[in-house]
């Protein structure tokens, strides 16, 4: 009898916790596009980007073309020539890779860039998600544009507006 009380307490008070709670959403594609700071260091990457890909690129290029050219003249050439020519061909391919890692790679210049661009406009959207939440008492704020499992949401309780007015881009 006392175990069945107890689970029923228990039942009744996450209950009631759980009606106390209340819930926000952001849409966080919404408000980084209306960020123009945002939108300027994705054309700044983006330019980087680009041109990293084509020094990359002639990288590649100039590897295949050495190539073409080496085997085009491999029945002329002598054991030792033909050994040079492998081995200047493979470290212009090695080149390319390593231009290719320093720039992309996990830890990469545009990696790095990228942190520093845009790492601090994400800091500045936590901080007025989290002085909100503080604010209006919300126990949780969810981003609508990456939580695949919501289905629907009111509009009432999505708050992005009130996100880019704490940050000055009122709509």
């Amino acid at each position: 009898m006392k175990k069945v009380l107890l689970i029923i307490g228990l039942v009744a008070s996450s209950v009631l916790t759980s009606y106390a709670q209340k819930f926000a959403l952001i849409d966080m594609e919404y408000i980084l596009k209306n960020i123009p700071a945002y939108e300027m260091a994705n054309e700044q990457l983006s330019s980087i980007s680009r041109r990293w890909q084509s020094e990359v690129e002639a990288l590649q290029l100039e590897a295949q073309n050495m190539y073409r050219a080496y085997q085009a003249d491999i029945v002329f050439l002598s054991q030792e020539m033909r050994m040079k020519r492998e081995t200047a061909i493979i470290e212009k391919e090695k080149e390319a890779q390593e231009l290719r890692r320093k720039y992309f790679g996990q830890d990469g210049e545009l990696f790095r860039r990228r942190e520093s661009l845009i790492k601090p406009i994400q800091d500045e959207i936590y901080n007025a998600v989290k002085q909100i939440s503080e604010e209006k008492g919300y126990a949780v704020i969810a981003d609508r544009a990456s939580a695949s499992s919501i289905i629907f949401a009111s509009l009432k309780i999505d708050v992005s507006n009130e996100v880019l007015a704490k940050l000055g881009y009122s709509k």
